[in-house]
């Protein structure tokens, strides 16, 4: 199965790093928070990717054609007059990654749209270019196809950041007490399992996948949960990279399986 990245927004709510790169580029650990998922993806043995570059989508093209020279053992000579470059040892990654660019101004609909002819006519994973996590990609493509649904999104529990209050009708306040685990609500985590039915429910450049698709497919029935209830984490803040950089630092990042 192929894996689908978004990594084409602009980033603006952590503009003082999104300013120079694609969110997805920007650094955790020394490596890019897109490389962090793909390793996540790679290490349940999905190595196809395909990216859906659109702003400063230049930066993504270039890292990755810079990335078999930066991690490689090479001799460069120049005493025959000629440059010729030998290599001792490469320690890439072996995936094929295809980054396209799907435009500057593409909803997300539309960046799934335009990259339908490098899917093909297969089931395919899909999930945004700034959020980790733990879950089981084995078991969430078991899950969707044992459901035979066309959509199968990660789902988990947003917790409650607040302590919860009970308020009458009177707006006198009948009750206080400290958030707990229990008061979230399951959002859309993204780590999708997605049909090629999927582009039929997508219009053009302006569609935005979380809208008419996603809405259009719960109403018919054509779109599954799977609970997930380990880590995960989107990185929409400065702090929240802080949050991330501070797991790997500690050595306890939940989403890194690999050496």
């Amino acid at each position: 199965m192929k894996v689908v990245l978004l990594a084409g927004g602009f980033g603006t709510r952590i503009s003082e790093e999104s300013q120079f790169k694609p969110k997805p580029m920007i650094e955790i650990g020394g490596k890019p928070i897109l490389w962090h998922i793909m390793k996540e993806y790679a290490y349940y043995g999905f190595d196809e990717f395909i990216i859906c570059a659109g702003y400063k989508q230049y930066v993504i093209k270039e890292w990755f054609a810079d990335y078999f020279l930066h991690n490689s053992d090479i001799t460069f000579d120049f005493t025959k007059g000629s440059n010729d470059m030998i290599i001792h040892e490469q320690h890439c990654e072996p995936w094929k990654v295809t980054v396209v660019d799907t435009g500057l101004n593409t909803m997300t609909g539309g960046r799934i749209k335009r990259i339908q002819k490098y899917v093909g006519d297969e089931p395919f994973l899909m999930t945004y270019g700034d959020g980790v996590c733990d879950v089981d990609m084995n078991k969430l493509v078991e899950f969707h196809k044992e459901h035979g649904k066309i959509a199968t999104l990660t789902a988990v529990m947003l917790e409650q950041q607040k302590g919860v209050l009970d308020i009458g009708g009177d707006n006198a306040v009948k009750s206080f007490r400290e958030k707990s685990h229990t008061d979230g609500a399951p959002i859309n985590a993204g780590y999708m399992v997605l049909n090629p039915e999927i582009f039929d429910y997508i219009d053009g450049d302006d569609t935005v996948f979380e809208r008419e698709p996603l809405e259009k497919l719960a109403k018919e029935g054509q779109l599954m949960s799977y609970m997930h209830k380990g880590f995960w984490q989107c990185m929409d803040t400065k702090r929240e990279m802080d949050m991330l950089e501070k797991y790997l630092a500690a050595g306890t990042a939940p989403w890194k399986k690999w050496d």
